[in-house]
């Protein structure tokens, strides 16, 4: 019993799945790294730090070791500190960091845990549950409990305004009304944190929700593959559903088919299975991509944006997780037959891009030309954005005529098996033109995805000028990838879809 020692992190993974937290304690190397959302968590920290100046004045206790921390919370409690960040607490092994403690003259505290997230969700409780549950153990006087997230309404208008940025919502009835689940809850993960054999716990929404849980790949390590989670289209929920019915593998999944089945497993999702199981031609409807290929008309631009979603808005006109494009590639063909032409951009870190970036848009883009997007809506989004902020370049953004390359794929129009139920063009790609390295994105240096794109962006104003160079040198490339990419895809729906002359 003297050994155990539970974290308010722990006691939510406790809450989402018991075996989850064993696991992460006993067989951690289990877990499968890029599961991990690093971006949430480096959202956390920065919304976090932020808000410790929303109660005004604050004492931050340092990192450390529990002992220490817990040391130094005492000290500037007796201090009298009206307000301490991340003040840490333990009682008969269960420990927490506040991320907010307001300390009251009448000797009352008030909790506020920060969210990165824009509205407070069942585990946020749970969260402050917890925390409750030790303070008022150690005989604290909780008078308040309140989750605080972020308000994405928020538009900045030069100096933050954090009381307009952040959303305090009390929560101290719901917090209250958890204590005997959340003492009962401590008791099991108690429990089982000494058994030594792996607790055994069934598939369900655990596994994704609130969070997608690291160790899905593990647990599900024994189920035949491909089984109900590889496909793709289809909740979750839906998939624990026929999971409970011994629905698993693929065959299984052929043979439920029809009858009551049939409104659970749709028709693309079918197509998945069969095509898995049955393998076969592509299936290619050639006249619905010749409908699809004759709305569009030269000059043909290809167009795809990258850009990153701040949690804390960083420029004027800004919202917090608003998408600030930071780079293009555009590749264009000015005639069929014609030369494929390629120019980019790509902003220097230390201010606002969007205004750069719009401007060099239209001088790249003639007005009413036809733009090929894949997955048009993130780019149309863009735009809108881009002829809200700027009216003067609004009536040349907005005659851009947007096609979306992905309808082909996404109506099954062109449909192979190896695009595995998908329509992402990470699938499509590879499934059109396997084994060709110049459309390999792993072979791409430091940038492969448009996460690693964001990231990198961010991290360059701290980079040396050598470092940022070679940091552009691969953005450049990764952006170019995909705009290409595109112009390969669009060739070969105009190779399946025969000569414009022939098309109906």
């Amino acid at each position: 019993m003297s050994g155990f020692r539970l974290s308010k992190t722990e006691f939510v993974s406790g809450v989402q799945c018991p075996k989850m937290l064993w696991l992460q304690r006993y067989q951690p190397e289990c877990a499968d790294p890029d599961a991990v959302d690093e971006q949430l968590l480096e959202n956390g920290k920065e919304v976090g730090k932020v808000a410790r100046d929303l109660l005004g004045e604050y004492a931050l206790v340092p990192p450390g070791s529990r002992a220490e921390k817990i040391a130094e919370t005492q000290r500037l409690l007796k201090a009298g500190t009206p307000v301490i960040a991340e003040a840490s607490f333990a009682y008969e092994g269960c420990f927490c960091s506040v991320d907010l403690l307001a300390c009251r003259k009448t000797g009352e505290v008030e909790i506020y845990e920060v969210k990165s997230a824009s509205k407070v969700q069942d585990i946020h409780i749970w969260d402050v549950a917890y925390q409750y549950y030790v303070l008022t153990s150690l005989d604290y006087r909780v008078s308040k409990v309140s989750v605080v997230t972020v308000d994405t309404g928020y538009v900045r208008e030069g100096e933050l305004d954090l009381n307009e940025l952040f959303w305090i919502q009390d929560v101290t009835a719901k917090a209250i009304a958890l204590q005997q689940d959340v003492e009962s809850r401590i008791a099991v993960l108690r429990e089982l944190m000494e058994q030594p054999e792996e607790p055994a716990c069934a598939l369900g929404l655990q596994c994704s929700k609130p969070y997608n849980c690291a160790f899905f790949a593990y647990c599900t390590k024994d189920l035949p593959h491909p089984n109900v989670f590889d496909l793709a289209g289809m909740w979750m929920r839906d998939k624990i559903k026929l999971l409970n019915k011994g629905v698993c593998s693929f065959e299984e999944l052929e043979g439920t088919l029809g009858g009551a089945a049939s409104s659970t497993i749709q028709g693309k999702c079918f197509q998945q299975v069969r095509h898995e199981l049955h393998p076969q031609l592509d299936e290619i409807r050639t006249k619905a991509i010749a409908t699809f290929l004759s709305y569009c008309r030269y000059p043909l631009y290809f167009l795809d944006f990258e850009s990153y979603n701040a949690p804390i808005p960083e420029f004027d006109n800004a919202s917090p997780y608003e998408q600030i494009p930071f780079q293009y590639s555009l590749h264009w063909i000015e005639e069929e037959g014609g030369e494929l032409k390629h120019t980019e951009f790509l902003a220097y870190p230390g201010g606002d891009p969007r205004r750069a970036l719009a401007e060099r848009l239209c001088a790249d883009i003639p007005e009413g030309a036809c733009v090929l997007a894949y997955n048009m809506s993130f780019e149309v989004g863009r735009i809108r954005r881009l002829a809200e902020l700027y009216p003067d370049l609004a009536h040349h953004l907005l005659s851009f005529r947007i096609a979306d390359l992905m309808v082909p794929f996404r109506d099954r129009d062109y449909y192979t098996r190896a695009m595995q139920g998908s329509y992402s063009i990470k699938y499509v790609l590879p499934a059109l033109f396997p084994d060709d390295p110049e459309l390999d994105y792993h072979n791409l240096e430091g940038v492969h995805n448009g996460s690693e794109a964001s990231a990198a962006f961010r991290e360059m104003a701290a980079l040396d000028p050598e470092t940022l160079e070679e940091r552009r040198a691969q953005l450049l490339k990764y952006c170019g990838l995909d705009t290409y990419a595109m112009v390969k895809v669009w060739r070969k729906l105009c190779e399946v879809a025969g000569p414009v002359s022939e098309r109906g």
